[in-house]
C-alpha cells in the first residue's frame, strides 16, 4: 500500500463516516478506498476493447408486440458473452430483466444501448467489473497434472 495524506472540510469527514457505518467498512482509510474505487469506475471507460463482466439490467414491457422476439435474439446473437440472463416478473405485465455479460467494454455497450432504444424498454442501467484474463499452469489437487487454463482476474480499475 501506499500512504497517501488527504485534507478535507469537517462536513465532508461526517459524510465519510456516515458511510463507514452504512457500508460496514471499518475505517476511514477503506470507506475512501472503497469511494475512490466506485468513483473511478463510473467514469467513462476511454478503451472500448478492455476486458469486463458487465451487467445490464431493465424493466421490460412484456406485452409490446414482438419485444420478447426481440431480446430473445438479442442474447442468442451473443450466445458466446452471455455468461447468465433471466426474466423475473414483477407483475402481470412487465419484468426485470438482467444479463451479465463476459467481453469487452464496447461489446457491453453496444449491447445496452441497443436494447435501451428498444420500445418497451425502461430503467436500463450497465455495471461493469474490469477484468483481465490469465492463462496460468498449475494442478488444482495434490493428484491433478499440472496444466494451463484461463482464469479471469478482477482489476481495480480499467
Amino acid at each position: 500500500m501506499i500512504r497517501t495524506t488527504i485534507t478535507i472540510d469537517p462536513e465532508l469527514a461526517a459524510e465519510i463516516d456516515r458511510h463507514i457505518g452504512r457500508a460496514g467498512v471499518a475505517n476511514r482509510s477503506e470507506a475512501i478506498r472503497d469511494l475512490v474505487r466506485r468513483g473511478l469506475n463510473a467514469l467513462p471507460v476511454e478503451e472500448p476493447s478492455s476486458g469486463c463482466m458487465g451487467v445490464i439490467t431493465c424493466s421490460v414491457d412484456q406485452t409490446m408486440p414482438g419485444l420478447s422476439r426481440r431480446l430473445r435474439e438479442g442474447r442468442m446473437d451473443r450466445h458466446d458473452e452471455i455468461v447468465f440472463s433471466a426474466s423475473l416478473p414483477v407483475n402481470h405485465r412487465e419484468t426485470l430483466d438482467i444479463a451479465v455479460l463476459r467481453t469487452t467494454v464496447g461489446r457491453v455497450d453496444d449491447y445496452a444501448r441497443g436494447l435501451f432504444v428498444e420500445r418497451g424498454v425502461r430503467h436500463g442501467a450497465v455495471a461493469l467489473t474490469p477484468v483481465t484474463v490469465e492463462t496460468l499452469h498449475h494442478a488444482h489437487g495434490p493428484d491433478d497434472e499440472p496444466h494451463s487454463h484461463t482464469h479471469l482476474r478482477v482489476d481495480q480499475t480499467f
